[in-house]
């Protein structure tokens, strides 16, 4: 763990590349096939480290591929960046001219204005990527939005949390999917929730629960109750979806093509597996070619 936050330090102190406001932080695309396309990350957890992982991918989406990332955070009184302060998300207005959603999000609890530009942005119909917590990323008035949306809710830590980490495992007929092109060897450190996307949803990954917290470890024999088939199961017997795609029709009669992975911690992004799957769902969903194996070093 130490090592990938002393990489993603090194990392963002390299900050030609970056216009750095009080409250944001804004990576100019350079070359690429998403040039012209703008991306807005949203981070705003307690645990996982969206204020660093997220800019993380911003760096990478924009200076690999093209497009113009912004990067907004939760602040505190002070102007500093603080995930605690559920009610903060610094510069909203830059959601008004996303063509895509990134976000990181945990129980948060905007003001009326930034609901509403949101809101909008959605409504336009622009593809929503939804990362770990963002099952759960409101509490109040769009409480409902991670089930509603992205397909599921807050259910539990499936895996023990801290003590037994994910490996991705494709699912079966899902293999050419595009998200997938190039993804292998998807190892999280955070552990794997419980999870039941619809019907509607089509499942990109599974994770394996490890008996520890070591990339070459063993999938667990641990059994658990699953609640959807209402018995208990082995931990991997079905092993619960990690990665998926659906589409969600809004109000406004827009629809959005939605990705969500309950992968997505800060040290997760040390796996290049899951950093494509990312990059790869961000053109996807904008309705772009992904590419056969998308640049994603850091």
């Amino acid at each position: 763990m130490k090592k990938i936050f002393l990489s993603l330090f090194a990392f963002l102190l390299t900050m030609p590349v970056v216009q750095s406001a009080e409250d944001h932080m804004v990576y100019q695309g350079k070359t690429g096939l998403g040039k012209g396309k703008h991306i807005v990350f949203l981070s705003g957890d307690e645990e996982y480290r969206g204020e660093e992982g997220l800019p993380m991918m911003a760096k990478i989406m924009s200076q690999r591929h093209g497009f113009k990332c912004t990067v907004l955070f939760s602040l505190n009184d002070k102007g500093e960046i603080d995930p605690n302060n559920q009610k903060s998300l610094s510069h909203p207005q830059a959601l008004d001219s996303a063509d895509a959603i990134i976000m990181l999000l945990r129980f948060r609890t905007w003001p009326e204005e930034v609901y509403k530009r949101f809101d909008n942005a959605c409504n336009r119909g622009i593809p929503v990527i939804g990362l770990r917590t963002s099952t759960h990323a409101f509490r109040g008035k769009l409480g409902g939005f991670g089930k509603r949306v992205l397909g599921e809710g807050w259910v539990s830590h499936w895996g023990g949390h801290k003590r037994e980490a994910c490996r991705g495992a494709i699912e079966k007929g899902s293999e050419k999917d595009p998200i997938l092109n190039g993804v292998t060897d998807v190892f999280a450190d955070s552990d794997v929730y419980e999870a039941y996307p619809p019907k509607d949803a089509k499942i990109l990954m599974r994770g394996l629960v490890l008996e520890n917290m070591e990339p070459d470890s063993k999938p667990s024999a641990r059994q658990k109750k699953n609640r959807a088939l209402n018995k208990v199961t082995g931990v991997n017997d079905p092993a619960m979806a990690v990665a998926w795609t659906r589409n969600y029709k809004w109000p406004s009669g827009k629809t959005s093509k939605i990705f969500c992975t309950t992968m997505g911690a800060a040290t997760d992004l040390q796996s290049e597996g899951l950093r494509r799957m990312i990059v790869n769902a961000t053109f996807a969903g904008i309705g772009m070619e992904v590419p056969k194996k998308a640049n994603v070093d850091y």
